[in-house]
């Protein structure tokens, strides 16, 4: 880290461009965090016949269509540079450009497939074309997260969906609409959760997600194979109960070994969400134990919970693949129970450790070639303070991982990653 008197300077410096270029910027809409209601817009797309619905997973969903391209999996040459933004219902043009002045060259957006699809085959997309819109016009590469199936879809419950055809429809209406726009797609959010899988995840659960997953790489690459396809992130956690979730480990092995390992055919990057908790991203369970009172017993409770992930792709031959962090970062004091961890750290805290979790990938995260195998980092998050701050709860969790105060000024963190970012993409441009 910078010594404080230079820390103080980029401070000064950065806050006065900051304010130059927020004051120009437009104010935020109101209830940022409210989503339109489908079934009173006008479609914005050709309407696609219903199709039926079938409760069993199709056999056929480990042979290869003939008519599909072969895989080509994809890598990215240098570590890429990303966060996690809001950007429905909010004030865009703001978000973009301090996305663009913290040195971030993507961003990640979650997109509610249930907000979308109005019926079977029925899409209004609004608010998201002006959000592929937008991200396009600033120069920054869109990773899309698609969650949440209707509720006209068997379970029925927002998880996934019985069928995995129906999701397959919907990634490829979206890739058709928006082309070379969306640059990357995460099939699901932490599919190991009860609460991301409609109430309940069970041990049959990981192979219904690989069917999910075939399903969709197979329709976005036959359509436009330059996309990223993602396998979701799962939660780092070790705990086992069909009410709350299958530890990570568990459920990426059984993913991998789901029907011989046909997963190998179907994703180019594994998602990761390593967690942090309040331990610094240099130490390990257990060789480096955290020395903070709690949250340090086990592994996933530390940055560095990635390496574990990376050892069992290899050990199931999936070292080609490359993992994504779509998700990382450090909480702060907040009021949300669950994540007292935040409590026992500081803005100063909070920046020094994610700069030491960019640098540690960057300069350790390589394999025998001296290629990444961590091809991106998405920080958690950009603006989910001011979103929160809106709605009367500034200290929620989710604003406490937050780069921006609610009032739009920047962080500590904010400030640390523009000359680390700028610093890094000149190493890699000048390396061999």
């Amino acid at each position: 880290m910078h010594s404080s008197a230079i820390r103080l300077s980029r401070w000064i410096v950065w806050c006065s461009i900051i304010v130059a270029l927020l004051t120009g910027c437009s104010s935020a809409a109101t209830n940022p965090l409210t989503r339109p209601n489908p079934n009173v817009m006008p479609p914005t797309t050709t309407v696609q016949p219903p199709m039926s619905v079938t409760p069993a997973l199709p056999s056929s969903a480990n042979t290869p269509d003939p008519t599909t391209p072969q895989p080509r999996f994809l890598r990215t040459s240098t570590l890429q540079f990303g966060v996690v933004a809001h950007l429905y219902y909010t004030d865009r043009s703001r978000v973009l450009m301090l996305t663009k002045i913290a040195g971030f060259d993507w961003v990640r957006q979650q997109v509610h497939w249930k907000d979308i699809e109005a019926a079977p085959g029925v899409y209004y997309w609004d608010e998201l074309d002006h959000i592929v819109a937008d991200v396009s016009a600033s120069n920054l590469k869109l990773l899309v997260n698609i969650v949440q199936s209707p509720a006209f879809y068997p379970p029925g419950n927002g998880g996934k969906p019985r069928d995995p055809r129906v999701m397959g429809n919907f990634v490829a209406a979206m890739v058709e609409r928006y082309g070379d726009r969306i640059a990357a797609v995460e099939i699901w959010n932490e599919p190991n959760l009860a609460v991301e899988n409609g109430g309940r995840v069970t041990p049959e659960d990981p192979g219904r997600y690989v069917e999910i997953l075939a399903e969709c790489y197979r329709r976005i690459k036959a359509i436009n194979p330059n996309i990223y396809v993602l396998a979701a992130a799962p939660a780092s956690t070790g705990v086992f109960d069909p009410e709350r979730a299958i530890p990570d480990m568990e459920y990426l092995r059984a993913m991998y070994t789901y029907k011989d390992g046909m997963m190998r055919d179907y994703f180019d990057a594994q998602a990761v969400h390593p967690g942090g908790a309040a331990n610094s991203p240099d130490w390990l369970y257990p060789e480096f134990p955290g020395d903070r009172p709690g949250w340090n017993d086990h592994s996933t409770h530390y940055f560095r919970h990635v390496e574990n992930v990376r050892a069992l792709m290899v050990e199931h031959g999936l070292g080609d693949r490359q993992i994504w962090i779509t998700e990382y970062g450090w909480a702060t004091p907040n009021d949300t129970p669950g994540f007292e961890f935040g409590n026992l750290l500081t803005f100063e805290d909070q920046a020094d450790y994610i700069v030491r979790a960019i640098t540690r990938v960057y300069e350790q995260y390589r394999d025998t070639e001296g290629r990444p195998w961590v091809g991106a980092m998405f920080l958690w998050n950009m603006n989910f303070a001011v979103l929160w701050g809106a709605q009367g709860n500034p200290n929620h969790e989710q604003a406490s991982f937050g780069l921006l105060n609610p009032d739009w000024s920047p962080r500590p963190a904010f400030v640390a990653l523009q000359g680390l970012h700028q610093r890094l993409k000149t190493a890699q441009e000048r390396s061999p």
